[in-house]
């Protein structure tokens, strides 16, 4: 667990600079991809899922 959690933080560092610098190439995308498959592994998985799933509902909800 404690390996997961470095590895899951470290993927994020490297995912943000990534997104900062502007270019996202295709070891950037990989990098953003392990990542995701990284935290679905952990325990925020279901607290990440059911934010995504209660922002898609609110935004599903507006009306132009």
């Amino acid at each position: 667990m404690a390996i997961s959690i470095s590895v899951v933080l470290l993927l994020l560092v490297l995912a943000v600079i990534f997104v900062r610098n502007g270019g996202l190439k295709f070891t950037h995308a990989l990098v953003c991809v392990l990542l995701g498959f990284f935290l679905a592994g952990t325990s925020m998985a279901p607290t990440i899922s059911n934010g995504i799933a209660a922002t898609a509902d609110v935004v599903s909800s507006l009306r132009p």
